[in-house]
């Protein structure tokens, strides 16, 4: 009897491989992916303004990375000691407000340069819910101020249309070879409310849908799907019951990889994978003769990956095992 309906997603035609630039955008589930790539070694950035929930928010980064927008010291706010931005995580501020402004305007700068070249852009949507400002402004943080000094709504589907469509062509316009895949997190934003939660993720899951019919160059990844349907049970979320476990990510992690990552490169983390356990085993007898021809048939497959993929950074692991 199966307790258990497996979902694999549909592979895409074009794979990311390991030599692809990847931007990594949106909600803190971009963070679980981001660390599978960054252990692989992939070119990869994510979040420059920090976490992004809304689409709005991530659509208004990413028109300021295209226009290397600057940051001046008279948009920001001090508050707790610390100077803020409405448009960045607080883990940017700083208690001196031209150092505030220069790490913004730095990540701004940095992401220009990226985007530019970049192969892929990975946007997760966390939720349609936006919190304005008395101006109109939306803000990507709302830096634990009172929720009097917003007005929270819903994004409808057609506003997301219609706001990305011009992001995606800006995008195409800066860099006419990059593709997109959108995703919809897993985490429940359930301080929004049950009901407007599952409003909110299905609004963002409509407007992705028509993103991917009007442009070729965008894919759909269902990692919420494969949280909230195939998963589908509390053992695979995190003590708040929001956010989804490891074992969780890891599993979206690897139907990720089996639909969006070119075969090659999976055999790479395979590779990888070996020399990571190789630098986590602690031997019993290190001064064997057996442990160091282990160390040393490691050095070599180090040696070689790195001949083989010389962009990728592999000077610690040749540290670790150097005689």
């Amino acid at each position: 009897m199966d307790f258990h309906l497996e979902f694999d997603p549909i592979p895409f035609e074009s794979k990311i491989s390991l030599q692809d630039p990847v931007l990594l955008m949106g909600s803190c589930f971009t963070e679980h992916v981001y660390k599978y790539l960054d252990d692989y070694k992939f070119d990869a950035l994510q979040n420059p303004n920090g976490i992004l929930f809304n689409p709005k928010s991530i659509s208004n980064a990413l028109e300021n990375y295209i226009s290397s927008k600057r940051i001046n010291t008279d948009e920001l706010f001090f508050r707790n000691g610390i100077w803020n931005h409405w448009q960045f995580h607080s883990s940017l501020s700083h208690s001196e407000i031209d150092i505030a402004a220069h790490n913004m305007n730095q990540q701004i700068n940095r992401t220009h340069f990226f985007l530019r070249d970049a192969k892929w852009l990975i946007l997760t949507f966390g939720s349609a819910f936006v919190y304005e400002l008395e101006n109109g402004e939306t803000v990507a943080n709302c830096h634990k101020e009172p929720s009097a000094m917003f007005l929270r709504r819903m994004l409808s589907v057609d506003e997301i249309v219609e706001l990305y469509s011009t992001t995606i062509k800006s995008i195409l316009d800066f860099n006419r070879t990059i593709k997109f895949i959108f995703t919809v997190s897993p985490v429940r934003h359930l301080k929004e409310g049950f009901v407007e939660n599952n409003r909110s993720k299905s609004t963002l899951l409509l407007a992705i849908e028509k993103l991917t019919t009007l442009f070729e160059s965008c894919n759909y990844f269902p990692s919420y799907e494969l949280v909230i349907d195939d998963l589908r049970d509390y053992r695979f979320y995190a003590e708040d019951m929001v956010h989804p476990n490891y074992l969780a990510t890891k599993y979206v992690w690897d139907k990720f990889s089996m639909a969006c990552i070119e075969g090659k490169t999976r055999q790479v983390f395979k590779e990888l994978e070996l020399i990571n356990n190789a630098i986590k085993h602690r031997p019993m007898h290190p001064d064997s003769e057996e442990h160091r021809k282990f160390r040393s048939k490691t050095y070599n497959a180090i040696v070689d990956l790195a001949n083989r993929f010389p962009k990728m950074d592999f000077s610690s692991e040749l540290e670790f095992f150097k005689d």
